[in-house]
């Protein structure tokens, strides 16, 4: 594996929630879940910090509204204590979530693979995956420095991902738009599910 490039997956860790405002006084929080079902945060296990230096075990959870759950940390009793977190992520092992169908990925997957063009020339490596609505979108730093690439993570665009070798093809934008141009009569989509890579 190239340096600099994807670690591990067993060291990988993935952005499960974020905690809000104490809620009354008995040292539950507001948790913002962002698994895809709100409610599964509490079966990966002990979530850390950011920094992997303090875990946290959630011990009861009920519903609030949308993603938004109240919760109770092993460990913390009072309103004081409870507003302590207030802003703290919390993360998963990698390791820990469900394998994904063929072709979805989780963002952690992705980020720090080597982005490659289909002759195999180093292009760069994807640093983040975005999503304004449209579909998700790869950040790209170039391998020679210089703006960020964003390419849309699509079949036509990233037309092979491979996690076992630690990187993806990517086609140039001009490429891109020279082929949809051609292809315009048929309305290319993603294929279903193909490029999911959140969860």
């Amino acid at each position: 594996m190239p340096e600099d490039m994807a670690p591990p997956l067993a060291e990988k860790r993935v952005l499960a929630g974020r905690v809000g405002a104490a809620h009354g006084v008995t040292g539950e929080v507001r948790l913002l879940s962002f698994t895809e079902d709100p409610k599964a945060i509490a079966t990966y296990g002990v979530l850390s910090d950011a920094q992997g230096t303090r875990q946290f075990e959630i011990v009861a959870l009920r519903p609030l509204k949308d993603d938004l759950l109240v919760v109770r940390f092993a460990g913390i009793g009072t309103r004081d204590e409870a507003e302590a977190l207030n802003g703290v992520d919390l993360y998963v092992a990698r390791a820990t979530l469900p394998a994904t169908a063929k072709e979805e990925f989780y963002h952690a997957d992705l980020i720090g693979l080597a982005a490659r063009s289909p002759a195999g020339e180093c292009i760069g490596r994807v640093t983040g995956v975005l999503d304004f609505g449209g579909g998700d979108i790869l950040e790209v730093e170039p391998a020679d420095g210089g703006e960020t690439l964003l390419v849309p993570f699509t079949k036509e665009a990233v037309p092979r991902v491979d996690i076992e070798t630690c990187e993806i093809v990517i086609l140039p934008p001009l490429e891109i738009e020279a082929e949809s141009s051609l292809e315009s009569d048929l309305d290319p989509q993603p294929a279903p599910g193909a490029r999911a890579p959140s969860r």
